[in-house]
């Protein structure tokens, strides 16, 4: 256990120290992971810092002191909803993280319905995040397996449905496969039976609109489709902000007082706030801000562009090597498999560790999982070429360690 110095130390030593202290992290500069990271360029990031900075110890909980944060939050919801064609009087709320958006999501939808026990159903490739918010929530979580084509089997979760049903869920697109679920019939089904619809868009919120516009050809997903009651979206990820920046976005702004807690049971008067945060981080808001005035609609456009020019890429560079196969998609999600039993998977991504990839792993089917950055464009050949040579290993029945003392 560490305990703290006895004297204070000056910044050149403890920055150094921080510096060593990363020097054997994996480098997501040089695109060497695909999980975890979002990242354009040093142009971006400098505009990330900065932007932070301004506001680097304001906080945002306290909007009467600081109205400037009340109007770039505004204003970020502002995009956020008018990029998913949301209607008139719609609204939303800054978050920290997908994993509030969606735990908020839930909650409202509990106090909405106001059952004594609630359920939501949900495909069995919605993000584990779902289950992590129903259990603090006191929510039960039906999961139903997706089709064929890795979709939302809307007639299995509506057999699922029952008088206790508060929710449903769709993704778009999943983290696993990067499928679109199929929105449009869930919303039906919503309206059927009177359910809150949540799209999970932490992925795709700020990408798959400029997909769209490159001409990938993309199911309805956002507010225009009936039925759907709430999106998270997640800035901090394909909206290039740094992290600690979510939206959840609802159809209709009075749905935020299901989500809303207020309490008068002290002796400093009411305590009022939309979000599970007290303190929230005035420079996520700010950086937020900044990034999507930076872009606009030809940056976001470009970086879509990028992306997909690196799942083409390397969708084509896999298709190559006897023995993978890359499974459909067409988002920033990609995954391939082996298809030789004498080709174990588990041996490749070793063999990529080995030179310096941060793997992801998928665990059905058994693959690899990549989630593309604009970034990856420019290293899709390096990837390929370390691919082949860990695919040449595997074969060969090498299982290279992690090399110790490397630097990535």
């Amino acid at each position: 256990m560490r305990a703290l110095p006895a004297e204070g130390q000056d910044w050149p030593a403890l920055k150094q120290a921080l510096l060593d202290a990363k020097s054997r992290d994996y480098s997501w500069k040089r695109g060497r992971m695909a999980v975890f990271f979002y990242y354009l360029d040093e142009a971006l990031e400098r505009i990330q810092q900065e932007a932070y900075m301004t506001f680097w110890t304001e906080n945002n909980l306290g909007q009467r002191a600081f109205p400037s944060l009340a109007r770039l939050e505004r204003e970020v919801i502002g995009m956020g909803l008018s990029l998913m064609r949301a209607p008139e009087g719609a609204g939303g709320t800054f978050t920290s993280g997908g994993s509030e958006s969606i735990f908020l999501a839930m909650l409202a939808a509990r106090e909405r319905a106001g059952k004594a026990n609630p359920n939501i159903v949900i495909p069995d490739t919605a993000h584990l995040t779902f289950d992590r918010a129903c259990w603090y929530l006191g929510i039960e979580v039906r999961r139903v397996r997706t089709d064929r084509d890795r979709q939302s089997d809307v007639m299995a979760m509506a057999a699922a449905v029952d008088y206790d049903t508060i929710a449903l869920v769709g993704s778009a697109p999943n983290y696993p496969f990067g499928s679109i679920d199929r929105i449009e019939a869930l919303g039906a089904l919503a309206q059927q039976h009177d359910l809150w619809l949540h799209v999970d868009a932490c992925v795709g919120g700020f990408l798959s609109p400029f997909l769209s516009r490159l001409g990938v050809n993309l199911p309805g997903w956002d507010f225009s489709v009936p039925g759907v009651t709430s999106i998270s979206a997640d800035i901090h990820k394909h909206g290039m902000a740094p992290k600690g920046a979510s939206l959840l976005l609802v159809r209709d702004d009075a749905l935020r007082q299901h989500h809303r807690f207020e309490s008068s049971a002290w002796a400093r008067g009411t305590y009022a706030a939309y979000t599970a945060q007290g303190t929230r981080p005035g420079g996520a808001v700010a950086a937020a801000w900044a990034v999507m005035m930076h872009l606009g609609e030809a940056g976001y456009l470009d970086c879509a562009r990028r992306i997909l020019d690196a799942r083409r890429a390397i969708a084509a560079g896999v298709a190559t090597i006897p023995g993978l196969e890359v499974l459909p998609g067409n988002h920033a999600i990609l995954v391939f498999r082996s298809t030789d039993p004498a080709l174990p998977i588990g041996a490749v991504a070793t063999a990529l560790d080995a030179r310096g990839w941060l793997v992801s792993r998928q665990a059905e089917p058994d693959g690899i999982h990549l989630h593309l950055n604009p970034l990856h464009a420019e290293v899709a050949e390096e990837y390929l070429a370390d691919l082949q040579a860990a695919v040449a290993e595997a074969r060969g029945g090498a299982t290279p360690a992690m090399a110790a003392g490397r630097a990535y």
